[in-house]
Order: structure tokens, then sequence, then C-alpha cells
């Protein structure tokens, strides 16, 4: 066997043989002849919100060649597998090249005249609310900003959302409640100088490895893990605490307990810069270390543990993903961990703080300046003042500004079955494989009048159905920035053109304006996403996401920049409210609290297990990106379900059996059964990326009332053995 045959043996596919031919490349040392970039660009990867810098090296027009930036201070030149394979996607045989009216290829020209007449039609007939749109967390701030003005000034519509809503609202809202404005307080080298880590439902050393790179640069720390499922990242704890589903509530509860309890309270911070502790206090009394070891599994050795390295370390770092935010009771769980470290005085330093992890690339920027969950620059759409500041700044009537948010996604999925929605734009998101209750959304989308999806990959499960297609540049074919978990703002730059007819987001928003005839009006004299941003500065000053003092230098000079970024902090800062002041109206901090309510879906005779969904390291979303990507699918070819030892006894299952889950919604075949003691014995779990086995036929409709995020991590289910795969 040939070394050609062998390479395409092991990694699935083929390489041509003069790829072999080995050069030196004077920056990165022995390449293939192939792979020896005539120049290499710098950018920020577009998967997670890690953020990691990256040089991309081109020839003959294409990325060849990805590593990772060692002179950026978030991955120091280290990339996961799937930074170290994003290059490859943008050649996939499923790009989309040019547009689609309704399967048949169409010019630009006319893809516009029928989106924008028939908006119009719609809107005419039905009012302006009639219009929604779904947007992502994988544009560029700059993208971010245009569609926002385009949407709710252009468009008129308020019913705009985005696909982060499915993952981070309720960190967003929780912020709010607490610090009444959203923003992660700390930071990444916080993980470096903690003395205690506290990480709830959040499983870093699979799905954000470069944070797992920095937690290991910590030479002395307790880590405590909580999370139902034994992770990766909870085999290294110092202390892991396997809690039922939704049993944080309690958790929290009980350490806020014990730390009033014992004396452990930062007395000092609280009364100069919190209210409500008195009321926290008596709510907290009612959760004694014997109750909360009752209903989260936990012993109250493990309880006192916890409570010990939180209430005596100098400084703790607060951090949880999608384990918290996935839940009916997110948004109030955000802010019980917010009170937790409030009262124990661990916010404004490095590495005492709570941490959202947020989970796209640019999650943040359509957070700070996307115009959906609120005004850009965090401002409020209720208040007066906002309204008329944002106004002025941008030459317009104040009262033209919505005085309150629209619809958010799952609710603009109910507004479409109850008929108010006739038309949907879908960009850079793939719901009928990421939204919960997929036969449900799928009613919805049969009864709209006009789907319009934009994306760079066809066909994808939404783009299937769409009336209009829109083709745009993905990460690597176009410029702008990204905004990770730590509020770094990063440089993206474009290395390539885009396939075919298709464009960057950005030109499809500004040719959509000068269609609609609001082009010079909302973006005068823009020309690129560079114009975006000297406004975004300019609208920013003095608002708590600051980006007056940045600029794309200074970004490529230093590897992002932490906002506030301004004359008082020319070079960002680590850390919010170092001077505990809040933006709140005295600013103070909300001590907030709540008590424990049932799951949505309680298992039961019928359906007697719960399912937990999540990720998995080879993957992305709905691998849209990565299933064309040979490694990756190579390593990770199908979904999987994880159930316990007695599990598998008790319903007479061995090992890489085919096996069917069903719940009250539907049901998924042919899964591949891993037996493991990882997984609680009534606990199961299947990662949610693969659309053709999609584990969101099973998900219900439950959201947290105040985020509207999904209720993704528990519903009940039954194990079924299928001959099927």
């Amino acid at each position: 066997m040939t070394l050609g045959q062998k390479i395409k043996e092991s990694l699935g596919f083929d390489i041509k043989a003069d790829e072999y031919a080995f050069g030196r490349d004077p920056q990165y040392g022995y390449l293939s002849q192939k792979k020896i970039p005539e120049r290499w660009v710098k950018t920020t990867c577009g998967y997670c919100s890690v953020g990691c810098g990256m040089v991309v090296g081109v020839k003959g027009g294409e990325i060849v060649s990805v590593r990772g930036d060692e002179e950026h201070p978030v991955n120091e030149g280290s990339l996961c597998p799937k930074g170290l394979s994003e290059h490859l996607p943008l050649k996939s045989p499923n790009r989309a090249h040019a547009p689609l009216w309704r399967g048949e290829p169409i010019s630009w020209g006319r893809a516009y005249e029928e989106m924008v007449g028939r908006v119009r039609q719609v809107q005419e007939q039905y009012g302006k609310e009639s219009f929604a749109v779904l947007s992502t967390g994988q544009l560029v701030t700059e993208e971010f900003y245009a569609l926002g003005k385009l949407v709710q000034l252009g468009f008129g519509t308020s019913n705009y959302d985005g696909n982060t809503t499915l993952c981070m609202s309720s960190a967003v809202a929780g912020y709010k409640q607490s610090f009444g404005s959203d923003g992660p307080p700390g930071s990444y080298r916080g993980l470096r100088e903690a003395d205690t880590v506290f990480l709830i439902g959040a499983n870093i050393a699979d799905n954000h490895p470069i944070l797992w790179h920095h937690l290991n640069q910590n030479e002395e720390y307790t880590l405590i893990v909580c999370d139902p499922r034994k992770t990766k990242t909870a085999m290294f704890a110092d202390l892991y605490l396997p809690i039922r589903p939704r049993g944080d509530v309690y958790l929290l509860n009980g350490l806020i307990n014990l730390v009033i309890e014992h004396g452990y309270v930062d007395r000092d911070f609280v009364e100069a810069h919190t209210t409500g502790f008195e009321a926290l206090a008596e709510h907290a009394s009612h959760y004694p270390i014997e109750l909360v070891s009752e209903h989260t599994g936990l012993s109250p050795e493990a309880i006192w543990a916890a409570f010990e390295a939180i209430a005596k370390a100098e400084n703790v770092l607060f951090a949880w993903t999608m384990g918290v935010n996935h839940s009916t009771q997110g948004t109030d769980t955000v802010s019980l961990i917010n009170t937790l470290a409030l009262i124990t005085g661990n916010i404004g330093r490095t590495g005492a703080a709570p941490l959202s992890i947020t989970g796209q690339c640019n999650a943040m920027g359509t957070r700070e300046f996307g115009f959906a969950s609120s005004l850009p620059g965090y401002r409020k759409f209720a208040s007066q003042a906002d309204r008329e500041e944002l106004a002025a700044l941008w030459e317009l009537d104040a009262e033209r500004l919505p005085k309150k948010r629209g619809l958010a996604y799952p609710d603009i999925i109910d507004a479409i079955i109850a008929g108010r929605i006739k038309a949907l734009w879908v960009i850079a998101t793939n719901p009928l494989a990421s939204f919960p209750d997929q036969e449900r959304l799928r009613q919805a989308l049969a009864g709209l009048d006009l789907l319009v999806v934009q994306d760079g990959f066809h066909p994808t499960p939404t783009t299937e159905l769409a009336d209009l297609v829109l083709p745009t540049a993905v990460w690597g074919e176009k410029s702008g920035s990204y905004t990770n978990s730590e509020r770094r703002a990063s440089r993206v730059q474009q290395a390539v053109s885009p396939p075919g007819e298709a464009k960057a987001d950005f030109d499809i928003f500004m040719d959509l304006a000068r269609v609609l005839g609001v082009s010079d009006e909302l973006f005068p004299a823009w020309r690129s996403p560079a114009d975006a941003f000297a406004e975004m500065r300019r609208i920013s000053k003095g608002q708590l996401c600051d980006y007056s003092g940045m600029s794309y230098e200074k970004m490529d000079a230093l590897g992002g920049i932490q906002w506030p970024c301004n004359d008082a902090h020319p070079e960002g800062a680590d850390s919010l409210y170092t001077d505990g002041r809040f933006p709140t109206e005295d600013g103070r901090a909300r001590l907030l609290y709540t008590a424990p309510r049932p799951l949505p879906e309680p298992p039961d005779d019928e359906y007697p297990i719960l399912l937990n969904t999540g990720r998995t390291v080879e993957h992305w979303h709905t691998r849209t990106k990565t299933r064309d990507v040979p490694m990756l699918e190579k390593l990770s070819p199908e979904p999987w379900v994880e159930i316990h030892p007695q599990t598998a006894r008790r319903f007479r299952l061995g090992p890489r059996t085919r096996v069917s889950l069903v719940s009250r919604r539907g049901r998924v075949e042919g899964l591949l059964l891993r037996i493991t003691e990882t997984i609680h014995p009534d606990q199961v779990f299947v990662p949610f990326h693969f659309a053709e086995q999609c584990v969101n036929q099973l998900t219900l409709p439950a959201f947290c009332p105040k985020s509207r995020e999904p209720n993704y991590k528990q519903c009940a289910v039954r194990i079924e053995k299928t001959t099927t795969k």
C-alpha cells in the first residue's frame, strides 16, 4: 500500500501525490509544497466564543494552511480540532453559489426585487409586524449593527431575534436583573489567577478546550465541577458534584445560606454596593444543608466542602454554560450565581467574578450592537432618554425607535402558527435541526407566505424549504470583528473571495437598503464594515460596552481589546465593576433569589428517563460546516446515546446496540449505544449536532419566561431496542 493510499484510508479523503513534496516555509517550518502560502493573514476563529487568534496561509486564491496565532492572548498559538480544520468547509460541495428562487438560479437584482416586493406586499396586507427575522451569532459585529438598523428602521418590524436566544439569553437576562446591564464581568485571565474555580454545567475540557489551557496555567487552585454527567472536565475536578437535573437552584440557595449563617458575607461590600440583603437572608434560611442534600442528591459533606472552597478563597471565579442557561429557570439561576458572587465580594477583580461562557463566535457582538434584545450600546428600549440619545446620534426622530423589544425567537414561531407572521427571513442559522419540537416548527414554516434563507451553505434542512436562498460569504471570506466571552473584540480578516456569486452579509444588507430606499438615511456614506465600526465607536461612547478608544489597528497590535476601551482604559479593561458601581438606577447591584420549580416534564411510567443533550468537540452546532471536514466526520460520524450499565441491564441492552429514543413529540431511530458510568442510571445523553438523527424531534417547547431560552436539558423519554440505523 502506498503512502497516499494509507493516508486516504486513515483520513477518509485523498491527497495527490505531489502534496508529499515537502518544502520549508520561513515562518512555519516544513510544510507540503502545496501548503507553503504566498501570504499570511491574521484573523479570529469563527466557531465558538473563545475567540482564538489564527494565522491563515493563502496560495492561489485559496486558504491552504491554518495555524494558531502565538501572539494572540486568548490561545497563545493553540487551536482545537475545529479551528485547525476551519478552512476546509470553504471548499465544501454544499456551498451556496447563486441566489435561488424556488430552486432555480436567479440574478441578485431579481432576488432583491422578489424579497423586498413580497415582504412589502405582506406588510401592506397584514401590518409591519407580519414580517420577522431570525439571525445568528455568526456574523461580524459590523454586520449585526447594519442588520439591526435595516430590520428595525428600514423594514419597520421589531420582530427580530437570533439563535443566540437558544443558548445565551438566560445569561443576558440574569446579568440585567442583577447588575442593570448585560456584559460578562470577568475574564479568561481569571481562570489562571482564581483560588477557586466553580464550574456549573460547563464542560470546558471538551467544548472550550482553549479555556482549559488557561486553567492549566493556574499553579494552585481548587476546581469544583457541578454537572449531572461526569464529563471530561468533571474527571479533573478536586470536587465533583453529581447533581440531579435542576438541582442547581437548591444548591445555590443552600450555599448562600451557609455563607450567611457562618459569617462569610463581605459585609462592607454588601452594605456599600448592593440592595436586598435582608430579604435574601430570610429566603436562604429555608435551605438548610439537609434539605439541599435531599433535593440535589449530594451528600452534606460534599455541599459543605463546596461551601468551604468558596467561602475561604480570596478570589472565586464562577463560570457556566448551557447546563445553567438551558432551563425554564435559567435567568433566575444566573442571578443566583451573581448573588453568591456578590455576597462573598467576588466581583471587580481578576479571578473574582461570575463569567458566562458564551456559545457562538460572536454572540457577544449581537448582544452589544445587534438591536434585538436591547438598543445598540446596551441602551434600554423602555428608556426615553436612551432612545432620544441614540436618535440624536443617528439624526432621526426618536419616535421611530421601538419602545420595547419585539417577539423573541420562540414567540416568533408561535406567531407564525397563529397566523400573525406571514414572512420570515432566516440568516445563518438552521432551525430545522436546532429548534426544540421539530414537528411543531415544520408546521409553522409550512404556513408562511414567504421564507427567505440567507446562508453560506446549501442544501441544509432549512434552505431546502426556502422560497428564496441568498448565498453568503463565510469566515475567511469577509472582514470585520468578533467579540468573545471575555468582551474581547478581535479582528476578522478576509483572506479569499467567496465562491460563485456569494456575497458578504454586509453587502447584502447594503444592497437591500438601497432597494428599500433607506440607504442614505440609515447608512450615510457606508461603503464597508469599517464605516459601520466607526459609527459603533461613536454611538457606544460612554456606555458600558464602550468601543470609542478602539481601532482596527489597535486590535491587530494587541490581539483584540476587552471593552470598555476609552480614555480611562486605552488598552481595554480586564474586569467590570472594579469601583463597585453598577448601571442600575441607584448604582447598586441587586441581591436576587428564587425558589426551585418542578421540571417541566418529569419522568413517569411511560417515559421513565430524562434526556440530556449537549455538544462534542469534533462538531459545531448542526454540522453545516463540520460534516464536510473528513477528519472531524471520521472522528464522530454519527450520534450516540450514553446510558448507565444499570439502565442497560434494565432494558436488556448490550454495547453498540442500536436503540430508539421516544418522547411525547417524536422518536429518533438507530442511535448507537454507549454504556458508561459517567451518566446517572435515570438519565441518557445524546449530542445534538446530527440533523439526520435529530434529537430535537424529542425536546419540548418549554422556555424560560424571562429570557425565552429553551429547556433543552430535561425531557422525558423511553428507550427501545431497534434494528434500524
